[in-house]
């Protein structure tokens, strides 16, 4: 691996792909998704548990098979995919990423479930750590590591409802870069989040 590989925080110039994994990752990520969801959702039988615990260990032992490091993984460098194909972030589509700033479309699902239908803080907080610190990498072409990130939550946030979320930079001050933004459904303001962004210098964890 190089220095740069393991320069960590979000960047611009990661090794990005739309064939790492195969044609069907997308679909292998997606069926991931909705375990997490249908496992949120149900109450198995007794029987049902052991037989899925037997089937998971038979699946998590293929996957250890083929592990590979952060920087090779398609998990987050699959830009044709929604969140690059992570699955620890809440699935979302990029429409516009620019130096100004990024929109996008999101959708929880039960998995993000916080209580009455509602999405997890947790997770709105997820969503605006990640557009936000790809806002900061694109507005600097620089690598950036989050320094602070507050959200306020404005009304309930919807599952299973598209959501927009708009970021913007909202100043630029040396290695510091001060950023904002907002998740709505339709005209009603969810959450909104301002954070700082700090741009990491070259070799710096």
């Amino acid at each position: 691996m190089t220095d740069e590989q393991h320069e960590g925080g979000f960047r611009t110039d990661m090794a990005i792909s739309v064939d790492k994994g195969g044609p069907r990752y997308g679909e292998f990520v997606e069926s991931a998704r909705l375990f997490m969801d249908r496992v949120r959702a149900a109450m198995p039988t007794e029987e049902l548990v052991d037989d899925l615990i037997d089937e998971l260990a038979a699946i998590n032992a293929k996957l250890e098979a083929v592990a590979i490091d952060e920087w090779n993984s398609p998990s987050g460098t699959r830009i044709d995919l929604p969140a690059r194909g992570n699955i620890t972030l809440p699935p979302y589509l990029v429409n516009r990423a620019d130096a100004t700033g990024v929109d996008a479309t999101l959708r929880f699902t039960r998995f993000h479930l916080g209580g009455n239908n509602a999405a997890h803080g947790g997770y709105i907080g997820t969503a605006f750590d990640d557009l936000l610190g790809m806002t900061g990498a694109l507005a600097t072409g620089k690598v950036t590591r989050t320094a602070y990130l507050t959200v306020n939550y404005r009304s309930i946030t919807p599952l299973y409802t598209d959501l927009s979320v708009t970021t913007q930079v909202t100043k630029v001050d040396g290695r510091k870069i001060f950023v904002a933004a907002q998740m709505r459904d339709g005209d009603r303001l969810c959450a909104e989040a301002d954070g700082l962004f700090i741009a990491l210098n070259p070799g710096q964890p």
